[in-house]
């Protein structure tokens, strides 16, 4: 389909004031592969078992930025990572883990 006027919307061009390096916890959450679809990330974050940067957080919306540490109370374990990227989309294993870093000992 042909664009008037010149514009060019499928191209975006991020401003210095642009977060390019910011995401929404749920969705990092489920390109990191710690939760399987957005609605069982959304509950892991509305039950109080997420932690940012120490502090509790309970709005799955909430902005993640690189560099920013995660507590999170899985079922089966309990994981402390740093954040080192964000994605586009939900990757293989390999991908899902250059997006973190394990900081607990």
């Amino acid at each position: 389909m042909a664009r008037r006027n010149g514009s060019d919307k499928g191209s975006e061009v991020r401003g210095p004031d642009d977060a390019a390096d910011r995401q929404r916890l749920d969705k990092w959450l489920v390109y990191a592969r710690f939760a399987k679809t957005r609605t069982v990330a959304s509950d892991l974050i509305e039950s109080g078992r997420i932690r940012l940067n120490g502090g509790r957080i309970t709005n799955p919306a909430r902005g993640l930025a690189i560099g920013d540490v995660l507590t999170m109370a899985l079922p089966h374990a309990t994981r402390v990572v740093r954040v080192l990227a964000v994605a586009e989309r939900r990757g293989s294993f390999p991908d899902a883990q250059a997006l973190y870093e394990d900081i607990a000992p």
